[in-house]
């Protein structure tokens, strides 16, 4: 009888506040429980007050633009573990509030450009554990307020600097357990970690995969000398001056945008051969050289500076021997006329 009564109010609370049969809906927190329900699509008729959606650990595999028409209030939506392998876009165009979008362990390949516009609240966005070979230039309109980015555990061999430089407000990114190809393509990344790290940004690196002379390395650690020869794209010039990531750099640093090439073309992004890399010994030499030079140079201004003092001196001394008691007392031949005149 007790289990009856129990089961009653449970369907009574579902009817009255409009919760799917597969889902247990909590008014006082406003969170819909729908995981682990073996859900092969969103649920619908859900409670439009809802902020949290829990639909992790499902077989949902397609996310249309109407999904979440009946939900606008959500901040929360986990969708982790379930088999997503394309997302439609606009997918989450409707939830202006939501701040925390979790598509952890799908089967997503490609991520379209704009696919999370419209979303200004958003601040967490969980990519990692999937089978994402290609990022846009852009998350999406909106999406500055970004604070979280992971794309760990996935394909990616390469990522747009575009896109990391339209996310100021970003904080933490993880890119682990990508396949990262370490050629010219990644320079920009490169340039752009260092900046992040230096501003105070969390990550946790980028292991390069490939090629095979960098591998296992960490692309901080590659120096700029090996991305002196990669192909052009533009002729702008960015001079950026830093100490990032605990080890110093050069002043400055010439930095040239560098295209965007395919599989086919990587090695033509293989940083070629210098003709004649510069020795440091022969800079020293030259340093020591000069320095010499300039020494003999300096001792010959002053031996000429002493000498020219002490002419001077003597001279004056001359003069003040020999001249001034003449013109005082006059030679013979000019007193004559003076005394003849007497």
């Amino acid at each position: 009888g007790n289990w009856l009564l129990f089961l009653t109010i449970i369907l009574v609370i579902r009817v009255a506040h409009g919760c799917p049969e597969k889902c247990l809906c909590y008014p006082v927190s406003k969170t819909a429980d729908c995981k682990n329900r073996g859900l092969i699509e969103i649920p619908t008729h859900l409670p439009p007050e809802i902020q949290i959606l829990q639909l992790q650990n499902n077989r949902i595999w397609k996310i249309s633009q109407n999904s979440f028409t009946g939900t606008p209030l959500l901040k929360i939506l986990d969708l982790s573990n379930n088999s997503i392998s394309s997302l439609a876009p606009g997918a989450f165009q409707k939830l202006k509030y939501l701040q925390v979008l979790n598509l952890t362990g799908n089967l997503i390949h490609f991520i379209e450009n704009k696919t999370f516009s419209f979303l200004p609240h958003l601040k967490e966005l969980d990519l990692s554990s999937n089978s994402i070979i290609r990022l846009p230039e852009t998350l999406g309109n909106s999406t500055g307020n970004i604070t979280l980015l992971s794309v760990k555990h996935n394909k990616l061999q390469r990522m747009d600097r575009v896109l990391l430089e339209l996310l100021p407000n970003l904080k933490v990114v993880l890119f682990k357990d990508n396949p990262w190809q370490c050629n010219c393509n990644v320079f920009g990344l490169k340039l752009w970690l260092e900046s992040f790290l230096y501003r105070g940004g969390i990550s946790d690196g980028i292991i390069c995969s490939a090629p095979g002379i960098r591998k296992g390395k960490d692309l901080l650690r590659v120096p700029y000398e090996l991305f002196g020869a990669c192909p052009l794209r533009t002729a702008h010039v960015h001079v950026a001056s830093a100490h990032h990531h605990g080890f110093e750099h050069r002043g400055s640093l010439k930095h040239i945008h560098h295209g965007e090439h395919g599989e086919g073309s990587r090695s033509s992004c293989e940083p070629k051969p210098k003709p004649r890399p510069v020795s440091l010994r022969h800079a020293i030499a030259t340093v020591v050289i000069t320095g010499v030079v300039c020494g003999i140079v300096c001792l010959m201004m002053l031996a000429a500076a002493v000498y020219g003092c002490a002419y001077a001196a003597i001279t004056a001394k001359y003069h003040r021997e020999h001249l001034a008691p003449a013109r005082q007392h006059g030679t013979p031949e000019e007193k004559e006329p003076f005394d003849s005149s007497l």
